[in-house]
């Protein structure tokens, strides 16, 4: 039972961190129908910035984070306005092809200023570990503030979106891009504002997945990445409810399966699970179909 449990918080853990990288997917798609798929990337950045911050300038772990987030919220900006912008009106496959490319760039990118050799990062969680049952459960201070954060980056993004003007310019966005510049929205804005705010939690994901697995090199976020998107899609891709959902649950079946079924079959069960959902609910857990007019 201890053993179970403690797999099961591993995995909501783990899934916390999958749900923060889905929620950028998933409000990028929403707003702006394009699939980022250097967004995996920007976490690596994210880790290396703070990385950086923390072994070479030796800064306060705080400010390594959020010297981190500043900086891939730059990032994200930038990678909108040069590579995707001129391809708003482009098809799918041309926008996946440059997400690819710039993916590669920023691998590369990261290879030739940090080089080649895995980096052992610092955990900037200052938590000791909780032991319960007499400490036979033992919960890692990663751990806990890694779900402590993805709870509450879900809550806040949430009322963001609701309440605020910005927020409802994106809603509106995601509805019809056309109405909303008749209306008066700034589209260009909006969307480049759904990069930025994308990337600034790529960053938070990237620094707290490595606080939870140290080891960090130049495809540090492409698993994450894709695994992130896939959570996305499993929970209902543009639902920021569904992309915590679909995250959680992904990493808890991640850990579960490597514990009680096989470690080589762990990432394989993943997507099994996620053809599963979508052969009997294509739009994900909390997706909402979407009617084609003809």
């Amino acid at each position: 039972m201890v053993s179970f449990l403690s797999h099961l918080f591993n995995g909501i853990s783990l899934g916390s961190v999958y749900a923060i990288i889905a929620l950028g997917y998933s409000m990028v798609y929403g707003i702006a129908k394009m699939l980022n798929f250097a967004h995996g990337d920007v976490i690596m950045v994210g880790a290396y910035v703070c990385f950086s911050a923390l072994q070479y300038w030796h800064l306060p772990p705080i400010v390594g984070v959020l010297i981190s987030i500043v900086l891939c919220t730059v990032l994200g900006m930038l990678i909108e306005r040069l590579a995707y912008k001129p391809l708003r009106q482009s098809t799918s496959l041309a926008v996946l092809i440059t997400a690819i490319g710039v993916s590669y760039l920023l691998q590369n990118l990261a290879l030739l200023i940090w080089g080649a050799n895995n980096k052992v990062f610092t955990s900037i969680v200052p938590f000791d570990a909780l032991r319960l049952f007499g400490g036979e459960l033992v919960i890692s201070g990663e751990s806990i503030a890694t779900v402590v954060c993805g709870v509450a980056i879900m809550i806040g993004l949430n009322a963001f979106v609701r309440r605020t003007k910005m927020g409802k310019s994106m809603r509106a966005v995601s509805e019809d891009k056309n109405a909303a510049e008749l209306m008066g929205i700034n589209v260009n804005r909006t969307i480049s504002m759904t990069f930025a705010i994308g990337s600034a939690l790529a960053a938070v994901a990237g620094v707290l997945l490595c606080s939870t697995y140290p080891t960090l090199t130049p495809t540090t976020g492409s698993m994450p990445g894709i695994k992130a998107f896939t959570a996305a899609v499993f929970g209902g891709i543009g639902s920021i409810p569904g992309a915590m959902l679909g995250g959680v649950l992904l990493g808890v079946i991640e850990i579960l399966g490597k514990a009680y079924i096989s470690t080589e079959l762990g990432d394989a069960l993943v997507f099994a699970v996620l053809i599963i959902v979508l052969l009997f609910k294509p739009s994900g857990l909390l997706g909402k179909p979407v009617r084609e007019k003809v």
